[in-house]
């Protein structure tokens, strides 16, 4: 995957929501955070994975994997607010998608922490690898994060 496009397109964004709204980006890590944190939480909803006492079907794949590039988009702005940058190689883990949501979880909240390129990595690795784990390649996730990072720049735009 061009990790390189997407930091780009994320500063890019992350520059014109700080310049419409007078915002210092120090101060917004723990607001991204638990930003992120919703957005797993909102992805795990439209997966239904946890949801044993339900049998209503997940949402369609687009929508699954538009809430998945909103996750990613703020693992992004974290790296670029902290200076790092992912450059790890994927593993070849087998989980559920049940392990790999609690898995991010708990790598989020290593992060969240110590603040380290190390707990950066094994977030973005975890994260990567649930978006296998539900089924998208890197083609998908990156034409989808550009699409939902169009969306983000209009409605800022629009007052959103």
């Amino acid at each position: 995957m061009n990790w390189i496009t997407l930091y780009e397109r994320q500063k890019q964004l992350d520059e014109y929501i700080s310049a419409n709204h007078n915002l210092q980006t120090s101060d917004l890590i723990d607001h991204k955070i638990l930003a992120l944190l919703v957005e797993v939480g909102e992805l795990a909803n439209e997966t239904r994975c946890f949801k044993f006492w339900s049998s209503k079907a997940p949402s369609n794949k687009n929508v699954i994997l538009e809430e998945y590039v909103d996750g990613l988009h703020f693992i992004l702005s974290l790296g670029l607010d902290l200076g790092f940058r992912f450059s790890l190689e994927l593993g070849s883990e087998e989980y559920t998608q049940l392990e790999a949501f609690l898995s991010v979880y708990s790598s989020i909240e290593r992060f969240r922490k110590e603040l380290d390129n190390e707990s950066y990595q094994q977030m973005f690795k975890e994260f990567l690898t649930l978006g296998e784990t539900l089924g998208f390649n890197s083609e998908e996730i990156q034409k989808s994060y550009h699409k939902k990072n169009e969306v983000n720049f209009e409605r800022q735009d629009q007052g959103y």
